[in-house]
């Protein structure tokens, strides 16, 4: 087996072995790659490109002429006059408004809008209306049958066009009396 020496020591040689070799190998390598070096650097700078030249190009664009249209013939213009105005005939005569028939009050069964209990009376009349929680006149007037205006001329204690009912309020349902 051979000996391992470091790096920046000298060997030994193999010939004699007390004696110091002349050769330093590290030197010799340093040695070698400069005379590479030296050798290839002139032949690698043949070896590349001259730069390419510039190419400049100009573009003159000449518009295209448009063809002039072929001018269409004018056809006169005709005025239609107006018609004659139709002859107005007056309405009739407006007789006395038929009001609308009003009724005793008939419950068709508990609705949403109308969910609260009817009252009758002695004779088994329904006679008044409690409103409860989510009620609206609208919704009475319809699951009493009975129109809204009728309804209004019934209950002129009811304000704003039946827009302002509140819980509890009692409504006559009597076509006879008012409230």
């Amino acid at each position: 087996m051979g000996t391992t020496t470091l790096p920046h020591e000298p060997r030994e040689s193999r010939a004699g072995r007390g004696r110091r070799s002349t050769h330093d190998p590290v030197l010799t390598r340093a040695a070698l790659a400069l005379l590479a070096a030296v050798t290839l650097l002139p032949a690698l700078a043949g070896c590349s490109t001259p730069p390419a030249p510039v190419v400049t190009a100009t573009v003159l664009v000449t518009p295209t002429p448009t063809p002039t249209p072929t001018p269409t013939p004018t056809v006169p213009e005709v005025i239609i006059p107006n018609p004659p105005a139709p002859e107005t005939t007056p309405n009739a005569e407006a007789g006395p408004a038929v009001p609308l028939p009003e009724g005793p009050a008939i419950d068709q069964g508990a609705t949403m809008g109308a969910r609260g209990a009817a009252a009758t009376d002695a004779a088994g009349n329904l006679s008044t209306y409690t409103v409860v929680e989510g009620d609206d006149f609208f919704a009475i007037a319809q699951r009493f049958d009975v129109p809204v205006q009728q309804l209004l001329r019934m209950n002129p204690s009811v304000s704003g066009l039946g827009e302002n009912i509140y819980i509890r309020n009692i409504i006559n349902l009597d076509w006879t009396a008012k409230r």
